[in-house]
């Protein structure tokens, strides 16, 4: 679980980045949970953009996507979620 001094330091860290996944109409499922895991390992810190035509709230697709990926749910930003996992092999970000 992250502090709240954590989360405001990876908020910082997340401001640049753009969304690289998009989540639509189809919803969560097991391929883009995979993937994302995959990306968390080689970033760390990802954007999520939820789509109008998404049919599930942002809400419930965050909680999906970092209960599958078993990563930290940093934000909700409008239709943006921020995630963080931190990687096994290509760690980058120091926490404070």
């Amino acid at each position: 679980m992250l502090t709240g001094k954590q989360k405001r330091f990876l908020r910082s860290k997340a401001h640049h980045l753009n969304p690289i996944f998009q989540v639509g109409k189809g919803g969560v499922n097991e391929n883009m949970i995979r993937q994302i895991s995959e990306a968390l390992e080689a970033r760390e810190l990802i954007k999520v953009s939820v789509l109008q035509n998404c049919d599930e709230d942002k809400d419930t697709v965050a909680h999906q996507l970092s209960e599958g990926a078993n990563a930290e749910l940093v934000q909700i930003i409008g239709s943006t979620i921020v995630l963080y996992k931190e990687s096994k092999e290509n760690k980058e970000i120091k926490l404070p």
